[in-house]
């Protein structure tokens, strides 16, 4: 017996292994940890080997091995393991790429802990998480996002410099810097730009570290506070709001915006990366499903369209909102201009 309209039998195959998904976070989690993707890259192929150098069992070196082969992490052949191209760039830690340490942000136990309750936050509408969720005041868990999830954003960052960074004089402020990345790459490219840093105090540590190692110290200014309740100081050239939106209300948005344009020059630009899912809400899957992630940690938080992005920009003044799609990041960038 078909489905009508699909053409195929009906098989409960994807609600099972979407009910041991977790296996594969679990899986993923371990290996980082075991450090056995960098124990592959130092040419330990077979179990015995690399059972050995990573310390544990044969046998469950053997199924973590395995499981990891059907997941595409790994290749098998003639009963030895070889690390696929993503492993081998971004999970051993010999190679330039790594950016295995994001587990410890993404799998943080206080951001996975609303999922185990989901159907209670989906009733409310809000998360399970205490105070503004995520977003409480100076959280730190934001201090474990900027040591982490660097490395994983390095790419990103010097894209977008590349397409937003210009010459001359500029003024840069960077809003919720973080690890401060997206700042210092504009600091970087351009020997005459100089950025200020807005965030709590305490991840500011983390972005003024990155900056004394990146060379660009002597021109970022650290501006600890509230995005919200800070004076911004300025004119600046280019406001970045990286990942921030996504955090909050559309009100909370729109109230923000009008902030940042008060504090742009004439003819400055804001420059918001964000998951941006096209208007069906449910493509391309990275950015449409990000929306669950703000569902669990945060009181109000959404992905917003390009649509809803463009018309929270034009009531705050500005003239004019680009989106671009990035080729280092699943994230889209919309630069928007003051007239």
């Amino acid at each position: 017996m078909s489905t009508p309209g699909t053409g195929h039998a009906p098989n409960p195959g994807l609600i099972f292994q979407t009910f041991q998904m977790y296996q594969r976070t679990a899986a993923l989690k371990a290996a980082i940890e075991l450090e056995l993707f960098t124990e592959i890259g130092k040419g330990s192929h077979t179990v015995e080997a690399i059972a050995k150098g990573i310390g544990a069992s044969a046998r469950g070196t053997r199924i973590l091995c395995d499981y990891l082969t059907i997941m595409g992490f790994l290749s098998k052949e003639g009963g030895e393991y070889s690390n696929g191209l993503e492993a081998g760039i971004f999970l051993d830690k010999s190679s330039r790429g790594y950016f295995g340490g994001a587990a410890r942000f993404l799998l943080d136990p206080e951001l996975m802990a609303p999922f185990s309750s989901l159907s209670e936050i989906v009733r409310s509408g809000r998360t399970t998480l205490p105070d503004e969720g995520t977003v409480s005041e100076d959280n730190p868990i934001w201090v474990e996002f900027a040591e982490a999830m660097a490395p994983m954003q390095f790419m990103e960052a010097q894209e977008i410099a590349g397409i937003v960074g210009g010459e001359g004089e500029m003024e840069v402020l960077d809003i919720a810097a973080g690890h401060g990345l997206f700042g210092i790459a504009m600091a970087q490219r351009n020997p005459r730009a100089r950025v200020t840093a807005l965030d709590w105090a305490n991840v500011l540590s983390v972005a003024t570290g990155n900056a004394k190692k990146m060379g660009v110290a002597d021109r970022l200014t650290a501006l600890p506070g509230s995005a919200f309740t800070v004076e911004y100081g300025g004119p600046y050239d280019v406001v970045l709001v990286t990942n921030f939106y996504h955090h909050f209300d559309m009100p909370t948005c729109e109230g923000l915006t009008r902030k940042i344009f008060a504090a742009l020059k004439p003819g400055g630009r804001c420059v918001t990366l964000d998951f941006v899912p096209n208007e069906d809400r449910v493509s391309p899957p990275p950015s449409a499903s990000f929306a669950m992630m703000m569902l669990g940690s945060t009181v109000a938080g959404d992905a917003y369209t390009f649509k809803e992005y463009d018309m929270m920009f034009s009531k705050a003044g500005f003239a004019s909102s680009e989106a671009h799609k990035l080729e280092k990041s699943p994230g889209t960038l919309i630069v928007s201009a003051k007239g």
